[in-house]
C-alpha cells in the first residue's frame, strides 16, 4: 500500500478553518506577496515611488482645500502632519479591504486548477500592504522629525500611545481582511457588490476624523462618528505622534472587538463559500 506525504480531504464543516495549514504553504505565501508587488507596479513609469507620491499629493490637496479654503482648523498641529497621519492609516485599512474583496473573482482560474488553502491569498494581500504601510510610515516620520526639529509647539508625542501602534496595525488588518473576505464571498453570487466597495469606502473615509479633528464634531453627532471603528484607530495614531486631549486608550476597545468579530465572521462565510465557489462561478 502506497504511503502519501499529503492527503487532501474535503472540508466537511464550514467551521473548520485549518489555519495551521497555512504554515505548510508558507513558500506559496511568499510567492503571492512577491506577485502582488510585481503586478501592481509592473509597466509603470515610477514604480514603487507611487507609494510616496500618493500620500504626498493627497496631503497637499487636503491642506489646500480643507485647511486653506474651507478653514477647517487642525488645532495647533501642522496641517501636513495632521492630514498625513490620518491618510496613511486610512490607506492601509482601505487597501486591505479593497484588495481582499476581489479574492474569489480575481483568482477564479487559479482556484479551479490546484489546491491550496484559499485564505493564503487574502493573507498575502494583508502582508503586502504592511510593507507598503511601513514605506509610507517612514515618509510620515521624515516630515514629522522635520517639524519636530523646527520646534513646532503643536507636536506633543505620547510614548504610551506609540507603544500601541503595532496593535492598531493588527486591528486594521483584521478589520480590513474581515470585511474584504465577506464582500468577496458575497460577490460570487452578487457581482454588483464590487461597484459598491469603492463608493462605500470613500463615504466611510469622510465619516472618519481624517480631514477634521474629532474635537470639532458637535456632541450630538460625535456618537455616530465614534461608531465608525476606524475613528479610534485614526485618533490613536494621531495622538501617538501629535498629541491631543480627546483620545483615551479605551477608544481602542470597540475597534478591537469589532475587528475580531468581523474577522471571525468573515472566516466563517469565506470557508463556507469556498467549498462551492467553482460551481457557482
Amino acid at each position: 500500500m502506497s504511503k502519501w506525504d499529503l492527503i487532501i480531504t474535503p472540508n466537511k464543516s464550514w467551521i473548520q478553518f485549518r489555519l495551521l495549514e497555512v504554515w505548510e504553504y508558507k513558500d506559496l505565501l511568499k510567492i503571492f506577496i512577491k506577485r502582488d508587488f510585481t503586478t501592481t507596479y509592473k509597466q509603470t513609469l515610477l514604480g514603487p515611488l507611487w507609494l510616496l507620491i500618493q500620500p504626498v499629493i493627497t496631503t497637499f490637496v487636503f491642506t489646500i482645500i480643507f485647511n486653506k479654503f474651507a478653514s477647517i482648523p487642525t488645532n495647533e498641529t501642522p496641517p501636513v502632519l495632521f492630514y498625513m497621519s490620518g491618510i496613511i492609516a486610512w490607506h492601509y485599512f482601505a487597501n486591505c479591504l479593497n484588495n481582499t474583496s476581489d479574492t474569489f473573482i480575481n483568482n477564479a482560474n487559479l482556484f479551479g486548477k490546484v489546491y491550496f488553502p484559499r485564505i493564503v491569498i487574502p493573507l498575502s494581500i494583508i502582508i503586502t500592504n504592511i510593507f507598503r504601510f511601513i514605506i509610507q510610515f517612514i515618509l510620515f516620520l521624515s516630515f514629522y522629525f522635520y517639524f519636530l526639529y523646527q520646534g513646532n509647539q503643536g507636536i506633543e508625542p505620547s510614548p504610551k500611545t506609540i507603544l500601541l501602534i503595532p496593535i492598531m496595525i493588527i486591528i486594521m488588518a483584521f478589520m480590513g481582511m474581515g470585511i474584504g473576505i465577506i464582500i468577496s464571498s458575497l460577490t460570487t453570487k452578487y457581482r454588483d457588490l464590487r461597484f459598491l466597495v469603492g463608493f462605500g469606502t470613500q463615504l466611510l473615509m469622510y465619516a472618519s476624523p481624517i480631514i477634521y479633528p474629532l474635537a470639532l464634531v458637535p456632541d450630538k453627532y460625535r456618537y455616530f462618528i465614534i461608531l465608525n471603528p476606524m475613528t479610534g484607530i485614526i485618533e490613536g495614531f494621531r495622538n501617538a505622534f501629535l498629541g491631543g486631549d480627546i483620545f483615551a486608550i479605551n477608544m481602542l476597545f470597540y475597534p478591537l472587538f469589532f475587528s475580531v468579530t468581523i474577522f471571525i465572521l468573515g472566516l466563517l462565510i469565506f470557508n463556507r463559500v469556498e467549498k462551492n465557489f467553482i460551481d457557482i462561478i
